[in-house]
C-alpha cells in the first residue's frame, strides 16, 4: 500500500489507496473527514472543513495513489526542501531553534541543484558546520503554509548525516536561527512539545 501524511499546521490530512490501522483509527474519530471519490470538488471540501477549529484529520483514499496524489497537489504551489538529520561521534543529534521552535536545518531546492546537494548546503549555511558526511535517506515529509496569499505545500526530503570535526556552530541569524544544539537521544523528549509533527516524524529515525 502506499500513503503520504500531509500536515496544515498541526492537522493531518493522509492520502492512501488502502487504510493502515493508524488511518483507520483516525477514521473513526467524530471530527475526522473521510473522502473516498477522487475529483476537485471533494479536495475542495476537504480544505474548507480544515479551516474549522473542531477538524481533528482528514482521509482521502483512491486505488490509484497517483493520480491522487497529483490531483490534491494541484491545489497548491509544491516547493521542494531538503535537510539533515545530523549526529556527531558521541551520537548526540542536532537541533536548531528557528521562530520559538525546534527544528532541523533544511531548506528549499536551488536550479540545477540535486536533493542530496540541497540538504548538505542547507545543514553547513544553517549551522556553520563543514566536516558533514552524508548518509542515507531517511524519509519524506510534506506540510503546508500560505505565503503572499499562495497556499504552499513543502515536500521536504531527509538524510541522516555524520559531523566529523568539532567544528564550532555559526547560527544563521538571517534565517531566523538563534540557537543551535547538540541532543542527547535519551534528552530528545524534552523538545517533542515544542517542534512540529514532521520533526518528530524524522526524529523517530535517530
Amino acid at each position: 500500500m502506499s500513503y503520504i501524511t500531509i500536515y496544515f499546521g498541526e492537522k493531518p490530512v493522509y492520502l492512501c489507496d488502502a487504510l493502515t490501522k493508524e488511518i483507520e483509527a483516525v477514521r473513526h474519530h467524530p471530527d475526522a473527514v473521510f473522502i473516498d471519490e477522487l475529483s476537485s470538488a471533494a479536495i475542495n471540501s476537504l480544505l474548507h472543513e480544515i479551516e474549522k477549529k473542531e477538524f481533528h484529520a482528514g482521509i482521502i483514499i483512491h486505488e490509484n495513489f497517483n493520480k491522487l496524489k497529483k490531483e490534491f497537489f494541484k491545489h497548491f504551489k509544491l516547493v521542494k526542501a531538503a535537510g539533515g538529520l545530523v549526529k556527531n561521534k558521541a551520537g548526540e543529534i542536532l537541533l536548531i531553534f528557528r521562530r520559538g521552535k525546534w527544528d532541523l536545518p533544511k531548506g528549499k531546492l536551488d536550479n540545477g541543484e540535486t536533493l542530496q546537494e540541497c540538504a548538505l548546503r542547507e545543514v553547513q549555511e544553517e549551522t556553520g558546520l563543514m566536516k558533514i558526511e552524508l548518509e542515507n535517506e531517511i524519509n519524506t515529509t510534506y506540510h503546508t503554509y500560505v505565503e503572499f496569499g499562495k497556499h504552499i505545500l513543502k515536500e521536504s526530503h531527509w538524510y541522516k548525516m555524520l559531523s566529523k570535526g568539532n567544528e564550532d556552530f555559526k547560527p544563521q541569524f538571517e534565517e531566523d536561527i538563534t540557537e543551535i544544539r547538540w541532543v542527547k537521544k535519551n534528552d530528545l523528549k524534552n523538545y517533542l512539545d515544542n517542534t512540529f509533527p514532521t520533526i518528530i516524524s524524522v526524529l523517530k529515525n535517530f
